[in-house]
């Protein structure tokens, strides 16, 4: 019998905590040159295996556990890790 990691006697659980619409990736690394203020090297690729068309995060369990359903859009999320990596990195603050 297979294990479900829901009901198992571990004292902690982990959750996808996300946006439940998905997100285009360039949009993710539009954004992120924006914040940082530099331009990506990117090498646009075919799709390679693992890759996916389209993920999103549900998160029904954590809302069911614990009631928070996060709401955060993608730049200001986007800012809030740029603000705290260069923070902890002791970098000049984010744009």
């Amino acid at each position: 019998m297979k294990a479900d990691p829901s009901t198992s006697s571990a004292p902690y659980r982990i959750f996808n905590i996300g946006n439940n619409n998905p997100e285009n990736l360039l949009d993710f690394v539009d954004t992120l040159e924006d914040l940082l203020g530099v331009k990506a090297v990117k090498k646009m690729m075919p799709m390679q295996p693992g890759d996916v068309y389209e993920t999103y995060a549900d998160c029904s369990d954590l809302e069911d556990a614990v009631g928070f359903k996060p709401n955060t859009k993608l730049r200001d999320g986007l800012s809030k890790f740029v603000d705290w990596y260069k923070s902890y990195y002791g970098l000049a603050k984010a744009a």
